[in-house]
C-alpha cells in the first residue's frame, strides 16, 4: 500500500471505491480479472452458419464481414421487477441500457451504498454507443402494443442513458450523457471527477456502454480499424487492426478525503486526469495525433503532481492499427520526456476482449484498477514482434506478454490510462495504489447479516452467494460484512437474516439451512411494535452480561439504575447482576442476593427498563407498551408516567411490602379461570389469568401445596414459579394504605403511548395513570394479561416483544387463540437457554428487520467504526426480451407472451383478472379495463386491484391506455384519473359512477314532456 498519500493533502484526489462491468467472457469483474491474468482471449468466431466457433475462419477479403465479435453474456435478458419495469417497458428499453442500467446498481452496491439512505448527491457521467434497436421496434410495431415513436425514442435514445439510471435508483445529483465516440467513458471518469472537486456531487458513477443484440459485425476495408481475423495484435508486426465487441463498466468515484472518513474500500486513486482535442493538427478528421495525445498525457501528469518516471505502466488505447499503434507510443514518449529507457509496461485489453467503444476506456480503467489491487501486471496478447514503426527501444516503455508481479521497489504504484476518440477528444487519468489501512480489529462478537430480494428464488441465491464469498475471503471481518449489508443494499420485499459471532460460525448457520435462514415478507406497511415487559420470575445471574459489555445504551441505562439504587440498598447491584465468573465467592453471594424479594425484582425492573433503552438505540420505538404485575412499572416508565428515579422507588417498595409478607408461593395452573375457581380454598387468590387455560393462583405456602397435592391427583400438571412471595393475594391487603401514600409522594404524568392495563385488560386511561388507588389495586388484584393480549390481538397485526428476561409473554402471546398473523418475539434468551444475550437480541432484531420493522444499523454498531467492504451483489432474475428485426432468423421474445386475439375481441373476466370476484360493477366493463392494461402493460394478466404504476406504468403508458379506453366509455379520461383511481376495480367503479351522475344531469336539465303547441 501507498503510504505517500498519508502525508498528502487529499483533498485533490479521487478514490475509486467500487466498480462493477459486463465484458466478454466476464459477467463482473472478479471473472474479467481472472480471464486478464490468465491471459485469456474472449473473442467469438462465427462459421457460415452463424454458429460460434473455436477457431478464426480465416482472414477476411476486402469489404467482406468478419466474422469475430466479442459478446458479454446475456445481454438479451434482463430483470425487469428488478427495476419496477413492466414487461413491455423491458422489451422497448434497448439492451445496451438495460445492460448498463444493472451494472450501475452492481456498481454502487460494490461501493456499499443504497441511493434511498445515502445523504448525499450521486451523479452519474457516461455514454453509450448508437445502436440499431430503435429500427428493430419500429419495424416489429405491432407487437408493441401500439407505442408511440417518442416511447420508443425514449426507451433507446442515448440522451436518456444517464437519466434513466438516475429515475430507476433515485440519484440526486447530475446526471450527464457524455459522447466522445471511443473515448466516452474515460472521459465521463474525468468530468465525473471534476464534479466531484467542485461539490457537483459527493458520490458519482461513471463509464460507459456498447451492447449491441443481437451482434454487429463489422466490414474489413485495407487501413481501416477491423483486423481480418479478429485478432488485435496491439503493437504487434502483424497488427492489422481490432475486433467489435460488447462491454459495459462502471465506476464509483468519491473524494478521497470523505471516502477514508466514511470507511470505504478504496480500490485505486485517481490523482489527476485531462481530456484535449488533436483539433486540426492532423491528416484527417480520423487521424491520431502525436501532438494532442502527448499534450493529453502531460496535462494528466501535471494534475496528479506526479514525475512521468514514477508511472510503471500504460494501459494504451492499443487498438492494434498500423497508424494508431506507432502514433500513440511516440506521443507517450513525447509526454513522458525522460532518459530512462524501457522501465515502464505497456499493454492493450482489446487484446483480451476488443474493442468496447464508448466502454473501451472504463475497461483500460477498470483492467488497471484491478491490477493496482492485485498488484500484477496482467498479459497483453497476440504480441510477438514489435511493429517495425515503434522504436521500443529508446522509448521508456515495453509490451508486457506475461503475468507478472508488479513490482516497484518500495515506490508507490502508479498507471497511466489513455483512450483516444474517433475525431481527435482524448482523455488520460493516473492512477495509484490506494494508501495503505489500518489491519482490522478482529472481534467474536456476533453479528447481524441481512439480505434481501424481490422474490424467494433470488433470495435463496443471494444466500449462497455470500456464503461463497465468505468462504473465499475469510480474512474479512464480520462486522465490516454485516455493516455492508446493513447500510448498502436495498431493503427488499422476501428477506433473510443470519446471526454468527464469526465468519465460520456464519457459515456452518447458512450450511445448516436447506434454504434462507429466515425468509419472510413484510406485510404492506409498517407493522406497529408492542413492548411487552415480563414480571417477577426469569430473573437470573449473569442476565444481559454481553449486552452490558457491548451496547453502550444498555450499560448506560444499567449504570443510570445501580447510581439511584446504590445508596439505598448499601451495595452495587451490579455485583449481583455480573459477578466476576471467576470469582466463586462473588457468584455465591450474587446468587443469594438474587434469590431475595427486593434485588431479584429490582434486577428484573433494570435488566427490563435496560433492554427497552437499547431497542430505541436500535431503532425500534413501540407503538404502544403492556407490562405483566411488575413489568408494568417498567411499562409505565417507558410510556412516561414515572421518571426513572420514581419508577426505582414505587418497586423498591413495593418489592419490600411483598418481601414483608408472610411465606407465600404462586402455583402455574393449565386450568381456564371458570374451573379453577371452584377449586380455591380460603386463603387462596387467583393471582393471574395469561389466556384461556392459563393461570395461575397466589397464597400461603402450605395453602399452595395443598392445591398442587389435589392437582396432581386429578391428572392437572402445575408448577411453582420462581417468585418467593404471594403478591395479588388477600396477604397485600394490609400493606395497600402504605403503597399508596408511597405512589402519592411520586409524580405522575399521563402517558404518551397507549398502554395497555393487565389489571383491566383495556388501555389506561390519563385518570388511572395518575391515581394511587390504581396502583395499590394492581398490586392486589388479579393480573390479566389474557384480556389485555386480547385487546391488542384485535388490533392490526403486530409484533409483540418481549423486553426483559425470559421468553413467557413471548410463549403466551403466540399460544393466544387471537395471534393470528401477529408476531410474538423475545429478546433475551430463557434462564435455562445458554444462548448468548447478544446472539439473542440480534436475532430477535433480525425477526423484527425480517418483518419490514426498520432498524438503525449505527445503533447496532454501537460506535464501532466500521468498512464497507466488497460482497456479492444482487442476484438478477433475468428474463429475454428482444425484438429482432423481421430480416433476422430469430423470433421476438417477452415475458410470457400470450397468443394474439382477433382485433375485437374481449377475453372473458378470469382469463384477464385470474378468477377474482369482480365487485367493481359492470363485468364488461371491467373486462375492458382489465384488457387495456394487460394490453398497454405487456402483461398476460392482472389483478383486479393491481396497481397501473406498480406495475410498470407512467404518464405515457397512461396515454395510450386511455386511447383504448375511449371508443369503449362515455365517460371523458384523462391521465390525472388514471393517477388517481391506478386499479381496475377503482377505475371501473369511477367510469360507472361518472356516467351514473352524467344520467342524472341530464335528466335533470331535460324539458317535461308535454302537449304541443300550435
Amino acid at each position: 500500500m501507498n503510504q505517500e498519500l498519508e502525508e498528502e493533502d487529499r483533498a485533490a484526489h479521487i478514490a475509486v471505491v467500487g466498480l462493477a462491468c459486463r465484458f466478454p467472457g466476464a459477467a463482473n469483474a472478479e471473472a474479467f480479472w481472472s480471464n486478464l491474468a490468465s491471459g485469456v482471449e474472449s473473442i467469438t468466431f462465427f462459421g457460415p452458419d452463424g454458429s460460434p466457433r473455436e477457431q478464426p475462419p480465416g482472414e477476411a477479403s476486402v469489404g467482406d464481414e468478419v466474422p469475430a465479435f466479442g459478446l458479454v453474456a446475456d445481454a438479451d435478458r434482463f430483470d425487469a421487477a428488478a427495476f419496477g419495469c413492466s414487461p413491455l417497458e423491458a422489451l422497448m428499453l434497448d439492451p445496451q441500457q438495460r445492460v448498463f442500467l444493472e451494472c450501475a446498481r452492481e456498481a454502487l452496491e460494490d461501493a456499499g451504498y443504497d441511493p434511498a439512505r445515502y445523504r448525499g448527491a450521486i451523479g452519474i457521467y457516461a455514454g453509450g454507443s448508437e445502436t440499431s434497436y430503435l429500427s428493430a421496434l419500429r419495424a416489429r410495431r405491432e407487437l408493441l402494443a401500439g407505442a408511440s415513436d417518442w416511447q420508443l425514442r425514449l426507451a433507446t435514445g442515448m440522451d436518456f442513458l444517464t437519466s434513466r439510471v438516475a429515475y430507476k435508483l433515485g440519484l440526486r445529483g447530475p446526471a450527464v450523457t457524455v459522447q466522445t465516440a471511443c473515448s466516452t467513458s474515460l472521459v465521463a471518469i474525468h468530468l465525473a471527477a471534476q464534479a466531484l472537486l467542485a461539490g457537483d456531487c459527493d458520490i458519482a458513477l461513471a463509464g460507459g456502454a456498447s451492447v449491441h443484440a443481437p451482434p454487429r459485425f463489422g466490414h474489413y476495408s485495407e487501413g481501416g480499424p477491423l483486423s481480418p481475423d479478429g485478432r488485435c495484435r496491439a503493437f504487434d508486426v502483424r497488427a492489422q487492426g481490432t475486433v467489435g465487441s460488447n462491454g459495459a463498466g462502471l465506476v464509483v468515484l468519491k473524494r478521497l478525503a470523505d471516502a477514508l472518513a466514511d470507511g470505504d474500500t478504496v480500490r485505486a486513486v485517481l490523482r489527476g486526469s485531462a481530456i484535449n482535442n488533436d483539433a486540426a493538427g492532423k491528416i484527417g478528421f480520423t487521424a491520431p495525433s502525436v501532438d494532442g495525445q502527448a499534450s493529453v498525457i502531460e496535462t494528466a501528469l501535471r494534475a496528479a503532481g506526479v514525475e512521468s518516471d514514477s508511472i510503471t505502466s500504460i494501459e494504451a488505447h492499443g487498438t492494434g492499427t498500423r497508424l494508431g499503434d506507432p502514433i500513440e507510443v511516440a506521443a507517450l514518449t513525447k509526454a513522458f520526456d525522460t532518459r530512462q529507457r524501457q522501465f515502464c509496461w505497456i499493454g492493450s485489453v482489446k487484446t483480451n476482449i476488443g474493442h468496447t467503444d464508448a466502454a473501451a476506456g472504463v475497461a483500460g480503467f477498470i483492467k488497471t484498477v484491478l491490477a493496482l489491487e492485485h498488484r500484477k501486471l496482467p498479459p497483453s496478447l497476440n504480441f510477438e514482434q514489435p511493429n517495425p514503426e515503434i522504436d521500443f527501444e529508446h522509448s521508456p516503455f515495453r509490451v508486457n506478454t506475461q503475468l507478472r508481479d508488479w513490482d516497484t521497489g518500495g515506490l508507490p504504484r502508479r498507471a497511466g490510462v489513455s483512450s483516444l476518440g474517433i475525431g481527435g477528444t482524448n482523455a488520460h487519468v493516473v492512477l495509484e495504489e490506494a494508501p495503505a489501512s489500518p489491519a482490522p480489529e478482529r472481534t467474536r462478537i456476533p453479528q447481524l447479516l441481512v439480505l434481501s430480494a424481490h422474490g424467494p428464488a433470488a433470495l435463496a441465491r443471494a444466500v449462497d452467494r455470500l456464503g461463497g464469498h465468505l468462504r473465499a475471503h475469510p480474512e474479512v471481518p464480520l462486522g465490516d460484512v454485516a455493516w455492508t449489508l446493513q447500510v448498502g443494499r436495498t431493503a427488499h420485499a422476501h428477506r433473510a437474516f443470519v446471526v454468527g459471532q464469526d465468519t465460520a460460525d456464519v457459515l456452518r448457520a447458512l450450511a445448516e439451512q436447506q434454504g434462507p435462514v429466515s425468509d419472510a415478507r413484510p406485510e404492506p406497511g409498517q407493522r406497529p411494535v408492542v413492548f411487552m415487559f415480563p414480571g417477577h420470575g426469569g430473573q437470573h445471574v449473569g442476565m444481559g452480561r454481553e449486552l452490558y459489555a457491548t451496547q453502550p445504551a444498555f450499560r448506560e441505562a444499567v449504570d443510570a439504575c445501580r447510581a439511584h439504587l446504590t445508596p439505598v440498598l448499601g451495595f452495587d447491584l451490579g455485583t449481583v447482576l455480573h459477578p466476576e465468573p471467576a470469582d466463586a465467592a462473588a457468584l455465591e453471594q450474587a446468587t443469594a442476593r438474587m434469590g431475595e424479594f427486593v434485588t431479584g425484582q429490582l434486577c428484573v425492573f433494570v435488566i427490563e427498563y435496560a433492554v427497552a433503552r437499547l431497542w430505541k438505540r436500535w431503532g425500534v420505538k413501540p407503538a404502544a407498551v403492556v407490562g405483566h404485575s411488575l413489568g408494568a412499572y417498567a411499562a409505565a416508565t417507558v410510556a412516561g408516567v414515572f421518571s426513572l428515579a420514581d419508577a426505582l422507588r414505587l418497586v423498591l417498595e413495593r418489592s419490600r411490602i411483598l418481601a414483608s409478607l408472610p411465606a407465600g408461593a404462586m402455583l402455574a395452573v393449565p386450568l381456564p379461570e371458570s374451573e379453577l375457581r371452584p377449586l380455591l380454598q380460603a386463603g387462596l387468590s387467583l393471582a393471574a389469568v395469561n389466556g384461556p387455560a392459563q393461570c395461575a393462583v397466589s397464597g400461603p405456602v402450605a395453602d399452595i401445596e395443598t392445591l398442587q397435592a389435589r392437582l396432581t391427583a386429578s391428572g392437572v400438571e402445575s408448577r411453582l414459579l420462581r417468585i418467593p412471595g404471594a403478591g395479588h393475594s388477600h396477604l397485600v391487603e394490609p400493606s395497600l394504605a402504605a403503597f399508596t401514600d408511597c405512589v402519592q409522594r411520586v409524580e405522575r404524568h399521563p402517558p404518551e403511548l397507549p398502554w395497555i392495563s393487565d389489571l383491566t385488560g383495556a388501555v389506561v386511561t390519563e385518570e388511572q395513570a395518575v391515581d394511587p388507588a390504581y396502583w395499590a389495586a394492581h398490586l392486589r388484584h388479579t393480573v390479566r394479561f389474557g384480556d389485555a393480549l386480547g385487546t391488542l390481538l384485535a388490533g392490526p397485526a403486530s409484533i409483540f416483544l418481549e423486553v426483559g428476561p425470559g421468553r413467557t409473554l413471548a410463549t403466551l402471546a403466540r399460544q393466544h387463540p387471537e395471534a393470528g398473523t401477529h408476531l410474538a418475539v423475545a429478546t433475551l434468551p430463557h434462564p435455562s437457554d445458554n444462548t448468548s444475550d447478544l446472539v439473542s437480541a440480534l436475532t430477535a432484531a433480525g425477526r423484527l428487520w425480517a418483518s419490514g420493522v426498520p432498524l438503525s444499523w449505527q445503533g447496532l454498531h454501537a460506535g464501532a467504526r466500521r468498512q464497507r467492504v466488497p460482497l456479492p451483489t444482487y442476484p438478477f432474475e433475468r428474463q429475454r426480451y428482444l425484438v429482432e428485426a423481421p430480416d433476422t432468423t430469430a423470433p421476438m421474445t417477452r415475458q410470457a407472451e400470450a397468443e394474439e386475439s382477433p382485433p375485437g375481441h374481449i377475453p372473458s373476466t378470469s382469463s384477464v383478472i385470474g378468477n377474482e370476484p369482480s365487485e367493481a360493477g359492470d363485468d364488461v366493463t371491467v373486462r375492458r379495463i382489465a384488457t387495456a392494461f394487460a394490453e398497454v402493460l405487456g402483461l398476460p394478466r392482472v389483478g383486479l386491484h393491481d396497481n397501473f404504476f406498480e406495475l410498470g406504468g407512467d404518464s405515457l403508458m397512461a396515454a395510450q391506455l386511455i386511447a383504448r379506453l375511449r371508443p369503449h366509455v362515455s365517460t371523458p379520461l384523462r391521465v390525472k384519473a388514471i393517477f388517481r383511481t391506478p386499479t381496475v376495480a377503482r377505475l371501473a367503479r369511477f367510469l360507472e359512477q361518472a356516467a351514473a351522475e352524467s344520467a342524472e344531469a341530464a335528466s335533470a336539465i331535460s324539458p317535461p314532456a308535454g302537449p304541443s303547441s300550435e
